[in-house]
C-alpha cells in the first residue's frame, strides 16, 4: 500500500519520515540538510499518441516506440539513483520535449484529455512510478503543465478541471510522497492560458491546495526559469512563505 514514505516540511526543511534529507551533510561548506535537490526525469511517462509523430522515438533495434520498454528501463534504474543518494525526480502529465528544447512539438504526450479529463493509460504508468519512489523511499515532484504541451486543453476551465482531477487523484492514491509543481517554469511566455502563467499562476496553486482527503492536502508550488524571482501571489500562498 501507498504511503511508507512521508514527505513533510518543517518550517524551511524537507524531511522524510520524521529525519531531515541529508542530515548533518554539507556541499563546500554549505550546509545542504533539508534540501531536496532532485532530477528531472520527465519523458519516464512518455508516450506520443499524435501517429504523424510516433515513430520518430522508436528503438534502433525494434524500429517502433514502446512507452512500456521506456517505463520499465526508467524504473529498473530507481534503486541505483536512490542507492547514490537521490531523493527525489521530477515526473510530469505533460512531460517535456523529448528534443530537449523545440520550436515546434506536434507530438501529444499529455495526462490530460482535451476537456482536463485523466487519461487511464498515462495514469497506470505515473502509478508504478509513485509506488516504485514510494518503496525506494523517494519523493516525486509531479508537474501538471508544460508550455509545449498546454495547448492541448481546450480553454480556461478544461485547465481548472485539469488541475482538480489530478490533485484528487494523488490524494486518493495514498502517496505521501508527492509535491505538486503546477507548471514548469511558469514564466515562460509561452503558455497558451493565461492562467498557467506567472501572473496568474497562484489561482491554481490555489485550486489544488482546495482538494483535502481526510484532512490531509498535498504540498503545492510551481517553478521557474534559472535566476527568475517568485511571484509575490505565489509566494503568499505557498506553506511556509
Amino acid at each position: 500500500m501507498p504511503g511508507q514514505t512521508v514527505l513533510e516540511i518543517d518550517g524551511v526543511r524537507f524531511t522524510i519520515n520524521g529525519a531531515p534529507t541529508y542530515a548533518g551533510r554539507t556541499y563546500r561548506d554549505w550546509p545542504i540538510e533539508g534540501l531536496l535537490m532532485n532530477v528531472r526525469a520527465v519523458q519516464a511517462t512518455f508516450d506520443d499518441i499524435n501517429p504523424e509523430t510516433r515513430g520518430q522515438w522508436a528503438y534502433p533495434d525494434t524500429g517502433v516506440w514502446d512507452p512500456e520498454r521506456n517505463l520499465s528501463e526508467f524504473l529498473a534504474v530507481l534503486p541505483e539513483w536512490r542507492e547514490a543518494g537521490l531523493l527525489a525526480f521530477t515526473v510530469n502529465f505533460q512531460g517535456g520535449s523529448p528534443e530537449g528544447y523545440s520550436r515546434t512539438q506536434p507530438w501529444e504526450n499529455s495526462g490530460f484529455a482535451p476537456d482536463g479529463t485523466l487519461r487511464p493509460d498515462f495514469l497506470a504508468r505515473l502509478t508504478r512510478v509513485l509506488d516504485r519512489a514510494d518503496e525506494l523511499g523517494m519523493v516525486v515532484i509531479v508537474g501538471l503543465f508544460y508550455q509545449g504541451q498546454d495547448e492541448r486543453l481546450l480553454d480556461e476551465e478544461a485547465v481548472k478541471r485539469a488541475v482538480s482531477n489530478a490533485t484528487v487523484w494523488l490524494l486518493d492514491g495514498g502517496w505521501q510522497n508527492v509535491i505538486i509543481e503546477i507548471a514548469n517554469e511558469c514564466d515562460v511566455p509561452n503558455y497558451e492560458h493565461p492562467i498557467i502563467g506567472f501572473d496568474r499562476c497562484h489561482e491554481l496553486v490555489e485550486l489544488a491546495q482546495s482538494h483535502t482527503k481526510d484532512g490531509r492536502r498535498l504540498p503545492v508550488s510551481t517553478s521557474y526559469r534559472g535566476g527568475a524571482i517568485p511571484s509575490d501571489k505565489v509566494l503568499r500562498v505557498e506553506p511556509g512563505a
